[in-house]
């Protein structure tokens, strides 16, 4: 019994933590490592998609967020890693704009740009849902990472024994070269290709220097990712709600950080350095999922 006129003590308990609250800090801890891959792979020729698709296959991240909210998910983030871009360009892109009513190479790079984005826009909807419902594997990943990486080598070598390029900066492409470009870039749509290592190698194939290449894979990723990230969110428009904000955003912002760090990177690196890293970086790495996926040793999701 307790004593008369003693002050009871309030027992005070912890708050046990809920299991949604868990649930919801490792989806967007899940969210934060997607961006940060998207971000880091868009714009080297390794293939973000097939990091995505590896990425997701590790992470679980589409059972956690949902299968088909997940793919929307990994297209709108490439909205981030290209507004990397925009502002490591923004200088170039706000002089093409304000020269189009004048400047005559503001327009000529202006058309260039939407020949080369044309291609993947016609042929982006008539295969896309193909390409999705067939390819986006992990076997398939690794065949295009390891067939990536040798034409990167070959491509190499290629360049080595040519005389000086033809084509020096992205202001000397011509509309005929643009077209090429942007038609390479359609081997992007199948996953472990690489959208950029397709631009950038094709180009050098067609005679474009190492700087012009990539620059104008730059230039032509904006109006292709913004597309496509737009397209995506609206077409699968039903399937979000505000509730998804925070999670997309999340996605959104690491994508667009480690791409800044990753494009002010790589525009350095090409003005002295070959992609031949890379090249074996590809090969070996698709290899290696291939033999995981042989000896069980790791279950990539089909």
């Amino acid at each position: 019994m307790a004593a008369v006129g003693a002050v009871p003590v309030e027992q005070t308990t912890a708050k046990p933590v809920s299991g949604e609250s868990l649930v919801d800090v490792v989806l967007f801890f899940k969210a934060a490592l997607m961006g940060i891959v998207e971000g880091l792979t868009e714009f080297l020729p390794i293939s973000s998609t097939g990091h995505l698709i590896l990425a997701d296959s590790l992470l679980d991240f589409a059972r956690s967020a949902g299968a088909e909210k997940a793919k929307v998910f990994e297209i709108a983030i490439q909205t981030g890693a290209i507004f990397a871009v925009i502002l490591v360009y923004m200088q170039r892109i706000r002089d093409t704009l304000t020269g189009l009513g004048s400047d005559p190479k503001a327009q000529r790079f202006t058309a260039n740009v939407l020949i080369g984005f044309l291609p993947a826009v016609v042929l982006g909807l008539a295969l896309g849902k193909i390409v999705k419902a067939y390819l986006f594997n992990a076997t398939v990943v690794a065949s295009t990472f390891i067939l990536g990486g040798i034409i990167i080598l070959i491509a190499e070598r290629i360049a080595a024994r040519a005389p000086r390029a033809r084509v020096e900066t992205v202001d000397d492409l011509t509309l005929v070269d643009a077209l090429k470009v942007g038609l390479v870039q359609c081997l992007a749509l199948v996953p472990g290709t690489s959208r950029s290592g397709a631009t950038i190698i094709g180009g050098m194939l067609m005679g474009l220097s190492r700087k012009a290449a990539t620059d104008f894979s730059f230039f032509l990723g904006i109006p292709t990712l913004v597309g496509a990230g737009v397209y995506s969110l609206y077409k699968e428009r039903a399937l979000l709600s505000m509730a998804d904000l925070p999670l997309f955003s999340v996605g959104l912002v690491f994508a667009f950080l480690s791409a800044w760090v990753c494009v002010r990177w790589l525009i350095r690196y090409v003005s002295s350095h070959s992609f031949i890293p890379f090249a074996w970086y590809r090969i070996a790495f698709g290899v290696l999922i291939l033999v995981s996926a042989h000896f069980n040793w790791v279950s990539w999701s089909e």
